[in-house]
């Protein structure tokens, strides 16, 4: 069973949303084909998963990229640091699509790259944490990127969190692009807590360019069917006084292409979440807010098959929900 100092002893269902809109997705899709994808996102999706997570007593951690605290173009510039990442790959970088990209002056204008308030209405909801994403959606293992610019780029979102009047204590790599050896950077700007990756091959951080075919379509039959185990654990890992809470599970949206095989997707969180709670391990899901924008209602649904087996086995084995923030405070007391 997973414990504390404290002694207490239960199992443990962790959540953490990686939230970016446009800023995560700018260098695959043009902002003019998912305006009302992102529009979804933010007025039906994200108050419903708020709604689900209250009524179920869900804590999760909603891992935020920085430009998404600025209110417009203006304030955002004001935060830019002076040495960004040089990827081999131009179109990755946040920092060139700014330049270029349809960035409007305020929320207001653009409530696709900038969220102030919708930040501060999450953080207000009871047992919801604002974690970081890095401030620019940074690739941690793209050519060209580097641990000065990282640092430079992480200091930038914490920045730009404590003008909103945020800590934030937890870290999601953009794209899973996990670098151990940053680790040191992330504890010495306050981190916490980040979020590691499965240890099956599937999920071994590469960059973008070098995820094969075979790698991801393994990654989508596993979701669907038990291949590469359960991915539960019985502690988090620990880097000096960091936590490494690896991810289990990718929750991934509902695709009408695999209409038919919708059930056994929740059925194979289900039956994780389950072991996890016979055997007292953490189990930590993940996906994204805008996954939700599109098959909203169906999203939904899965999603509350899934609340509704934790609640289950909360009832039947003491699990509990806890933060990424929570599950290092857990691990502290």
């Amino acid at each position: 069973m997973i414990k504390g100092k404290s002694g207490s002893s239960f199992p443990i269902l962790t959540l953490s949303l990686d939230f970016e809109l446009c800023w995560g997705v700018f260098d695959k899709v043009s902002l003019d084909e998912r305006k009302n994808y992102f529009l979804q996102t933010r007025d039906k999706a994200i108050p419903a998963l708020l709604e689900l997570f209250a009524n179920y007593g869900i804590q999760a951690t909603w891992a935020t990229v920085g430009m998404l605290f600025c209110d417009g173009k203006e304030e955002l510039l004001q935060y830019l640091p002076k040495l960004q990442p040089n990827y081999r790959q131009h179109g990755l970088s946040a920092y060139k699509y700014l330049q270029q990209g349809p960035i409007g002056k305020s929320e207001a204008d653009d409530p696709f790259h900038f969220a102030p308030s919708l930040i501060r209405h999450i953080a207000a909801q009871k047992g919801q944490e604002i974690g970081s994403h890095t401030f620019s959606h940074y690739y941690c293992l793209e050519e060209g990127q580097s641990i000065t610019a990282f640092e430079a780029d992480l200091m930038a979102a914490v920045e730009v969190a404590a003008y909103r009047g945020i800590k934030v204590q937890s870290l999601v790599f953009p794209r899973n692009q996990y670098n151990e050896a940053y680790l040191p950077v992330c504890e010495r700007l306050g981190f916490t807590a980040v979020r590691g990756n499965a240890s099956s091959w599937v999920w071994k951080p590469e960059a973008n360019e070098k995820e094969g075919r075979r790698k991801r379509l393994s990654r989508l039959a596993d979701s669907y069917l038990n291949i590469f185990g359960y991915n539960s654990y019985p502690t988090p890992r620990f880097f000096g006084a960091m936590m490494d809470i690896p991810a289990s599970r990718l929750l991934r949206p509902y695709a009408s292409y695999l209409k038919t095989a919708e059930h056994l997707k929740t059925e194979r969180i289900c039956r994780d979440i389950r072991y996890a709670a016979q055997k007292g391990h953490l189990y930590h899901l993940w996906w994204h807010p805008h996954n939700f924008g599109s098959h909203t209602e169906k999203n939904l649904d899965n999603l509350k098959r899934i609340l509704d087996c934790f609640a289950a086995c909360r009832e039947e084995y003491g699990m509990q929900s806890l933060h990424m923030r929570g599950v290092y405070e857990h691990f502290q007391t």
